[in-house]
C-alpha cells in the first residue's frame, strides 16, 4: 500500500496550486487524487478564463478571496508569460441600467480600492464615455477596468501539474472516493476499483464534491449544496468583435452567488455570451437537465432532508431560477438578457453552444448561500468547501495561504522551501494585509 505524507483529493486548479507549493518542501511526501483522467476536467476548465479584479466582491463578507484575486493577477501573469500560456489583456465593462446600478457602481469603486486594485485601473464612466469606448454598449454608466485579462485556466492547471509532477508529487488518476478508515496513525483511504493509499493528512479541494468528502470524514453535516450549470453561446465570427471587452451589467438578485449573463472575449479568439444558472443534479451534468436517475432521486432527498429546501419557499429564489430555466430552453431569452445592454445582437448571430460549466455553492442550515470560503478543520484533515468564483483567478495565493495556516497548526514544516517561480513569503504577507 503506497503511503503520503500529504493527500490532496481534487485535481482541479486549487488542489494542483496547493501541491506545487507542497512540492517546495524537503522531503514531504505528496499525492493528488484525482477520480478523473488528467487534471482541470471540471470547472477549472469549463470557465470564461477571466482573469477578475474583485471590484464588485465586498471586502467584508468576501474579505479572503477578494484578497486572492487581487494578489493572484500578478503570480498568474508572471505564469503565463514564462509558460506560453494565453494572457490577452482585454478588460471588463460592467454597466448600469438604472440609477439604482448605478448606486451599486459607485460602491464598486470604493470596494476596488478596500480589496487592493489601484486606483488607475478602475474607471467611472457616463454613458457617453462608454459610448465613446465601445460603440455598441448601451448604459447608464459603467465601470472600465483595464486589468482584466482572458487566458486558459486549464492549461495553467496542467503546467502547474507539470511543474508539481516534476518536483516528485504523484498524481493518482482514476480514483474515485468511497470511503475512509481511521488506522491509528494513519488514514486509510479507499477506491472504488482501486488499491487503498494511506496518508497521515488529507486535504479536501475536490470542488463540487467536496461536500460529499468532508461528510465521508464525519463533517460539515449542516451544510447541504446545489449545483447550477452555466451555459453559453458562440458568437459568429463575423460578429465576435461587435464589442472588444467583457461586458457585464449588475446582477439583479444580489442575494445569491450569481451573474447575470455577459458578453465575454475568450483568449482563444471567440466570443460568448453567458452564463445562466440552471440547477442540475450533480456536478457532471453538462448537458441535458436530469441525467443519471439515481443522482437525482439522492440530491432531491438531500434537498427535501436538508439546508436547501428552505430555498423552495423563497420567492426571490424561485423567481431567479425561473428566469435562468428560461434562459436555458430558449436561446433568445439568453440573447434578449443580453440585449439590454449590447441592443444590436440577435439570436441567429449565435448558433453554436459554448462549454457549459458548473458551480456547487454551499447552503448554510439557515438555508443561504454562503458568500465566503469554507474551510473546516478536521482530525488529521482539512476541508475548503464553497471555493466558487474568482476561485480560478484567486488560486496562486490562496493555495499559499493554505499551506502557511496548516504550516500553523504544527502540519507542515516550511523551513528550506525550495525556491519557486512564486515568491511564497512575498504572498503570504500581500495576502494577509
Amino acid at each position: 500500500m503506497n503511503k503520503y505524507d500529504v493527500a490532496i483529493i481534487g485535481g482541479g486548479i486549487l488542489g494542483t496550486a496547493i501541491s506545487y507549493w507542497l512540492s517546495t518542501i524537503p522531503n514531504l511526501k505528496t499525492c493528488v487524487i484525482e477520480k478523473e483522467s488528467s487534471v482541470a476536467q471540471h470547472a477549472s476548465s469549463r470557465n470564461t478564463g477571466v482573469i477578475h479584479s474583485p471590484f464588485y466582491l465586498d471586502p467584508q463578507k468576501k474579505k479572503t478571496i477578494a484578497r486572492s484575486a487581487a494578489v493572484s493577477r500578478s503570480l498568474w501573469k508572471e505564469f503565463s508569460i514564462s509558460g506560453n500560456i494565453p494572457w490577452m489583456e482585454c478588460g471588463t465593462l460592467e454597466v448600469a441600467m438604472d440609477d439604482s446600478q448605478h448606486k451599486i457602481l459607485e460602491k464598486y469603486i470604493q470596494w476596488g480600492a478596500q480589496n487592493g486594485i489601484p486606483e488607475d485601473a478602475l474607471r467611472l464612466m457616463d454613458s457617453s464615455e462608454v459610448s465613446k469606448k465601445e460603440p455598441n454598449v448601451r448604459c447608464i454608466s459603467g465601470i472600465y477596468c483595464s486589468q482584466d485579462v482572458s487566458t486558459d485556466y486549464g492549461m495553467m492547471t496542467r503546467a502547474l501539474h507539470d511543474h508539481s509532477k516534476s518536483n516528485n508529487v504523484a498524481f493518482l488518476f482514476d480514483h474515485k472516493m468511497t470511503g475512509i478508515k481511521n488506522t491509528g496513525d494513519l488514514l486509510e483511504l479507499q477506491f472504488f476499483n482501486n488499491p487503498s493509499v494511506e496518508c497521515k493528512f488529507v486535504l479536501n479541494c475536490a470542488g463540487g464534491s467536496s461536500l460529499e468528502i468532508a461528510k465521508m470524514f464525519g463533517l460539515a453535516k449542516d451544510y447541504s449544496s446545489l449545483h447550477f450549470r452555466g451555459e453559453y453561446w458562440i458568437a459568429e465570427k463575423q460578429y465576435e468583435n461587435l464589442v472588444n471587452t467583457n461586458v457585464y451589467s449588475v446582477a439583479k438578485f444580489t442575494n445569491f452567488p450569481f451573474l447575470d449573463p455577459h458578453w465575454i472575449k475568450r483568449a482563444n479568439g471567440t466570443t460568448e455570451i453567458g452564463p445562466n444558472a440552471v440547477p442540475v443534479a450533480n456536478p457532471e451534468t453538462y448537458s441535458g437537465y436530469v441525467g443519471n436517475i439515481s443522482d437525482v432521486v439522492s440530491k432531491l432527498g438531500e434537498i427535501l432532508s436538508g439546508s436547501s429546501k428552505k430555498l423552495l419557499v423563497n420567492p426571490e429564489f424561485l423567481s431567479l431560477i425561473s428566469k435562468e430555466w428560461k434562459s436555458s430552453l430558449s436561446k433568445t431569452a439568453m440573447v434578449n438578457r443580453v440585449k439590454q445592454f449590447i441592443p444590436k445582437i440577435s439570436p441567429d448571430f449565435f448558433v453554436k453552444r459554448g462549454t457549459s460549466g458548473i458551480r456547487t455553492p454551499i447552503i448554510s442550515k439557515r438555508g443561504e448561500f454562503l458568500s465566503e470560503i469554507l474551510e473546516i478543520d478536521g482530525n488529521d484533515s482539512f476541508h475548503i468547501l464553497n471555493y466558487n468564483s474568482p476561485g480560478a483567478t484567486g488560486a496562486p495565493a490562496y493555495s499559499a495561504l493554505i499551506v502557511k495556516k496548516l504550516q500553523e497548526k504544527g502540519i507542515l514544516n516550511l523551513k528550506n522551501m525550495r525556491q519557486s517561480f512564486w515568491n511564497f513569503d512575498k504572498t503570504v504577507e500581500q495576502i494577509n494585509i
